[in-house]
């Protein structure tokens, strides 16, 4: 441990050190990328005094990380060349990949430090490898040539530029017009294909210093509590005196702790929404997993116990256009069955009520009832019930059925009681034990758990789920309200299905009924930057003659939450049971957006319209995927140029990242826009949530709401994962049909949920041993609620030994007598640890025990 703490200090020292006088005025550097990991490296440099001995910066670090398309098979850096213009600064073109007709761009002033990328469409059919610029004094501007592959022949083309932004059309070109500049060198005894430069010696500098820094940074991120037996190996218990200081109060938001909800390892159907119908109405597709699951298709999770035949799917005369597909059943004898196996079963309980439904009509004049059944594999009924008879027309039949005994694993049958042709649509089964007992509602274990968060808000439908996989998956919120079988099911990013059946309407009303404000997000006119499907990544915003259409959704979406009843979509919301407005307050456009021209031009033109209309709603614009780098650097120049109200930042860090970056919002100028982190997490090799996790979190959110005078909201993400279904890990909450297990990282969601405040009062912590390893592992934030008057500390101990406090709360009018306890610990890889509650006594000068590895809350009553 002491060698790695001497690195630390040797990478400080060489990057605070001057340059030395010896070195050299100008050297030449050399711009690379390999062929490794199918070319997704990036580029990197090598330098040299003599341009034949060259030193790899790193080697293979990366400078540059091409962004175009999804990830993994799309992400490449294909022969970068590298070259300076004639104000002085430098680009970065490259090829893609061998398919498409578009190259890439890039500038900067140090090579180091990039704006946003372009990829401009060149070509219409061919591809673009090889490209070469080269400056034309004569034109004054830029010359890009490149080779075409196209049926075994290749062709020389070129373009003209004079600002990398706009080109001139394509023309065919010669070999006079090539420069053939990329030199082979050998690096670290390979060799590699790039172009050379000669820079001065500063540059160079620059580029090493950039390379030690994030060496140095990655050090810092690798810190584990799980390193600690050898770390603190001497370590002996400590004492703190905990000070507050009243004087440095302020106020902070009281809308710091939401949630996230994402469409994602099954959160929505097959877990939170309560329909137990799996496929319902009919409309998988193998899209929907493109291609990946050869089963996912109309009849998934189906199954018809007659003759094969017996069971087609239709699409002429549907119960709504929405709703394509729908069953054909030929009923050949009376007892064959259409069966459905739900999620992962269907979970009963014994005594309780499940209402089913579904759509039908008798073809050729076929009449009779419906026989509904809940079994188990065996046959045995667990619940029964008749529909009244089809009709020739499309009607919703319903019953209710009540189980006999439990079960976590039945299957619904229909048994048509007739023979001949009816048609079946929309098969549905929900407990009536819903959240808050709401029609077409939500699993109330899991509600429940949600609601015990406590959370200001609720952002929803998603991140990803909401700007989509492309133009024609983005998220379109009419498409989810109204009857459900006039909603329109589409393709999950996550490569399964959504029903719509939880829609805009059902996120709402399960805000309002915990007491959240909405908060809706909405695509920036962009797909995910990911995306795969329908162009690559980011590239095709919707066309700027669809742009007008797509605001007026935006602002539909206002009225639709906040207009009269009287309202032309006001009156939908109406229609839907809900008269009076959900007064929406907050909107998010964009999520982890590439900050691009293509995604500017397009959030601004929603973000002004959305001003003008609706000056009382805040809109929250996007900085990116990280906490550094590219987008997150343009993002807040261009929110800061719009005035944009609020940014909605993500990161997913390692334990050291939170560790040693707790000042990370103590230098955000309060001037510009506020914070909301939408999406955070620890995260651990494996992917697991223990206590490491749960205390990082902790120290972060301390050290958020010591500046939640700018950091107005924060939500984990993600929040839900079902068991057998995941995507993603870690997450808040994970479910099967029949528990759900919250996790450690949960607790502490929703202890500062349940104890949050909107007044900070500064104290100030010091400790017997003021080394900067230990003093940075306990941390603390004294808040007051105005509507109890309660005080609240938090504490969290970071260390393996326990801190015997001693807190003085100065004049504060704290009662004496108890307070409230509640106390999370456990080893760093407990994964099993839950708060224990328990009552102190408390008063303006009182002692406490920080264990080892733990958060405390301490909730004190003020004096009457």
């Amino acid at each position: 441990m002491k060698k790695i703490y001497l690195f630390l200090m040797l990478i400080a020292a060489t990057m605070l050190q001057p340059s030395l006088a010896n070195e050299p005025d100008s050297a030449w550097v050399f711009s690379y990328a390999t062929t490794k990991n199918r070319g997704g490296n990036g580029l990197h440099y090598a330098w040299s005094i003599d341009r034949e001995n060259w030193q790899g910066i790193g080697p293979e670090f990366r400078f540059l990380f091409s962004d175009f398309g999804t990830w993994g098979a799309q992400k490449r850096m294909l022969t970068p060349v590298v070259f300076q213009d004639q104000q002085g600064e430098w680009h970065a073109i490259w090829s893609l990949n061998e398919e498409v007709g578009q190259f890439a761009h890039a500038q900067t002033a140090d090579l180091y430090t990039w704006d946003s990328q372009d990829y401009p469409y060149v070509m219409d059919e061919d591809n673009v490898l090889l490209p070469e610029v080269s400056f034309q004094p004569n034109e004054n501007n830029y010359m890009i040539t490149w080779l075409s592959e196209f049926e075994d022949e290749k062709k020389i083309y070129k373009t003209t530029t004079t600002d990398f932004k706009n080109y001139t059309p394509t023309t065919e070109g010669t070999t006079g017009d090539r420069l053939n500049s990329r030199e082979e060198v050998l690096i670290d005894g390979e060799k590699q294909l790039g172009t050379v430069s000669k820079v001065s010696w500063k540059l160079i500098d620059g580029l090493i210093k950039f390379y030690e820094l994030n060496q140095y940074k990655e050090i810092l991120r690798s810190e584990r509590l799980t390193d600690d037996a050898s770390r603190f190996a001497d370590l002996e218990p400590l004492t703190a005196e905990i000070t507050a200081i009243p004087e440095n109060s302020k106020a902070i938001s009281n809308m710091l702790i939401g949630i996230f909800f994402e469409d994602i390892n099954y959160a929505a159907d097959g877990g939170l929404y309560a329909e137990l119908v799996q496929n319902r109405g009919f409309e998988y597709k193998l899209s929907d997993t493109k291609g990946r699951d050869k089963s996912w298709d109309s009849k998934k999770a189906w199954n018809f116990t007659g003759a094969e035949t017996g069971f087609v799917m239709d699409t002429i005369s549907p119960v709504h256009p929405n709703q394509k597909h729908y069953a054909l059943l030929t009923i050949s004898q009376v007892g064959e069955a259409l069966e459905n196996e739900g999620f992962d079963g269907i979970a009963l309980k014994k005594g309780d009520q499940y209402n089913f439904a579904v759509f039908a009509r008798g073809l050729d004049g076929t009449k009779g009832k419906l026989l509904v059944r809940l079994v188990d594999e065996s046959g045995k009924v667990y619940a029964e019930g008749s529909t009244k008879s089809v009709g020739a027309d499309w009607k919703k039949l319903e019953l209710t059925l009540t189980a006999k005994e439990a079960i976590e694993d039945a299957r619904l049958q229909v048994i048509p009681q007739f023979t001949g042709k009816v048609a079946l649509d929309l098969v549905s089964l929900f407990p009536q034990k819903t959240f808050n007992n709401r029609k077409n509602g939500l699993c109330t274990d899991l509600a429940e758990a949600i609601a015990e968060l406590h959370p200001r808000f609720v952002r929803f439908p998603g991140g990803c789920v909401a700007h989509g996989d492309g133009l024609d998956n983005i998220y379109r919120w009419k498409n989810t309200i109204g009857p459900l079988e006039t909603r329109k099911p589409d393709r999950n990013i996550w490569n399964y299905h959504q029903s719509m059946g939880l829609g805009y309407f059902e996120y709402f009303q399960f805000c309002e009924d915990i007491g959240a404000e909405p908060l809706p997000v909405i695509a920036a006119g962009v797909p995910c930057q990911n995306s795969s499907c329908g162009g690559h990544g980011q590239q095709g915003g919707i066309p700027m003659c669809d742009m007008d259409d797509y605001v007026q959704d935006v602002l539909d979406l206002i009225e639709w939450a906040n207009g009269d009843k009287n309202s032309e979509w006001g009156k939908l919301r109406a229609q839907a049971g809900h008269p009076e407005p959900f007064n929406l307050k907050y909107i998010g456009i964009g999520n982890e957006d590439l900050i691009t021209d293509i995604f500017k031009e397009r959030f601004e033109m929603i973000f002004k319209a959305v001003r003008e209309k609706h000056p009382e709603i805040s809109v929250i614009g996007t900085v990116g995927p990280f906490s550094e780098g590219t987008d997150y650097r343009v993002g807040w120049d261009f929110a800061t140029e719009l005035n944009v109200p609020m940014v909605d930042e993500h990161y997913y860090q390692p334990p050291g990242w939170y560790l040693n970056n707790q000042d990370y919002y103590d230098r955000y100028d309060r001037s510009k826009s506020k914070v909301y982190l939408g999406e955070y997490a620890t995260h651990i090799p494996g992917r697991k949530l223990n206590m490491e996790t749960a205390l990082c979190d902790a120290l972060h959110l301390i050290n958020v709401e010591r500046n939640a005078d700018v950091v107005s909201m924060t939500s984990y993400a993600p929040l839900l994962a079902k068991h057998g279904h995941t995507q993603w890990n870690p997450d808040l909450i994970y479910f099967n049909n029949t528990e759900v297990f919250p996790t450690t990282d949960y607790y502490v969601q929703v202890l500062f949920g349940q104890n949050a405040g909107d007044e900070y009062i500064a104290s100030q912590i010091n400790l017997s041993d003021n080394k900067k390893d230990v003093k940075k592992r306990v941390a603390s934030s004294l808040v007051r609620d105005s509507k109890t008057g309660d005080y609240i500390l938090k504490l969290a101990n970071l260390l393996p030994v326990s801190v015997d406090a001693k807190i003085k709360l100065a004049d504060l009018p704290v009662a004496e007598g108890e307070g409230v306890l509640t106390l999370l610990q456990g080893e760093p890889t407990d994964e099993s640890a839950r708060p224990e509650n328990r009552t102190i006594l408390v008063a303006p000068e009182f002692e406490f025990e920080v264990p080892a590895y733990s958060f405390s809350v301490i909730r004190m009553k003020p004096k009457e």
